[in-house]
């Protein structure tokens, strides 16, 4: 059973001792935001140390990484000048300069796996607080008895909630691009196109900025902050004896069923795609956010992130439609190929 145990833990070491850290540029903010003495960053064993604990961080948080014996330091990796105790360099969490805020370290040492209780404004910390935002002022505006103007104000900031963390997830996992020429912007998009992320981006930004106010369209934006909360409740507060009590429960519904999730979202997309169409005979009218929304369902229905549900809802459109414009009205069958010919190219 021990080896059983062993083996993951030490695939992931290999995985880790082999990562490209010159390559990755969060990990030179992260060596610069470490303070420790001159002659103890040029010791291999601690740089080995460091790039483990940021490995565990940003790549692999199940990696476990154990202390550093504090008899082969003579002195802690951050003290004031006249503090003489010693501290294991397991206490040690690198300086964000971001947020503004330093990790403290204890005169105790830490055990060596990870506190799932602990919160630290790392990205998955962050994402949480915007994607809670995002569920509670979302939940807000689809509650009948809210005020209009208070409704449709909280309508636009599900979107703009949701718009700025897709926009910062695409951040964190791919950067910037190289330079700022055609050829590099080129290759950047085109990473980035098919995630789930920047359709979201696009997603949201399509009704942030229209006139039109339909409800219908929060139903994705909520069931994807209800499954990113789900998870990391799951993954850091499972040995909270509040959430075991009062969320677990619907925090392992969520998980058993994002596959639910995912086609009640893809359903509403499409319906959401003839609803525009609809509107265009209206006084609300936006043809360019009907064309543009448009272009986002044929991107939804190629990416392979969201390709599987949508195939699934327009093959069902499809065998419900077809026959009744065979029987009621053929002369819809010359611009449906057409139609069809644009939307598979």
């Amino acid at each position: 059973m021990g080896e059983e145990r062993e083996d993951p833990q030490k695939v992931k070491r290999i995985a880790a001792a082999h990562y490209d850290y010159e390559n990755d540029s969060r990990w030179a903010d992260y060596w610069a935001n470490i303070l420790i003495p001159p002659s103890m960053s040029s010791r291999s064993d601690v740089v080995d140390h460091f790039k483990r604990k940021f490995y565990q961080k940003y790549i692999d948080p199940d990696l476990v990484v154990e202390p550093m014996s504090s008899g082969s330091t003579s002195q802690p990796a951050r003290r004031p000048a006249s503090s003489s105790t010693q501290t294991p360099l397991t206490n040690e969490q690198p300086r964000s300069q971001s947020s503004g805020s330093a990790a403290r370290t204890s005169g105790t040492s830490a055990p060596a796996g990870p506190n799932p209780t602990s919160l630290r404004w790392d990205r998955q910390t962050i994402q949480f607080s915007v994607n809670a935002w995002v569920f509670v002022v979302a939940v807000l505006a689809i509650f009948p008895l809210v005020p209009r103007h208070l409704s449709h104000r909280a309508y636009r900031l599900s979107f703009m909630g949701t718009a700025c963390s897709s926009l910062y997830s695409l951040y964190s996992l791919y950067g910037k691009p190289r330079a700022w020429n055609l050829q590099a912007l080129q290759v950047y998009f085109q990473s980035i196109l098919a995630t789930k992320d920047f359709i979201y981006f696009i997603y949201c930004l399509s009704f942030v900025t229209s006139h039109l106010c339909l409800k219908l369209a929060l139903i994705p934006v909520l069931c994807r902050a209800l499954d990113q909360v789900a998870k990391f409740l799951r993954r850091n507060f499972n040995r909270s004896s509040l959430y075991r009590k009062y969320l677990e429960d619907p925090c392992v519904w969520v998980e058993s069923n994002t596959t639910t999730l995912s086609i009640l979202t893809s359903h509403t997309e499409i319906g959401l795609g003839f609803l525009l169409i609809i509107s265009l005979f209206s006084w609300q009218r936006n043809i360019i956010q009907t064309f543009m929304y448009w272009q986002l369902l044929k991107l939804m229905y190629h990416a392979p992130v969201t390709a599987g549900y949508h195939h699934n809802v327009w093959g069902k459109i499809g065998r419900a439609v077809n026959p009744l414009i065979n029987r009621y009205a053929p002369f819809l069958n010359s611009p449906l190929s057409a139609v069809q010919r644009w939307w598979f190219r």
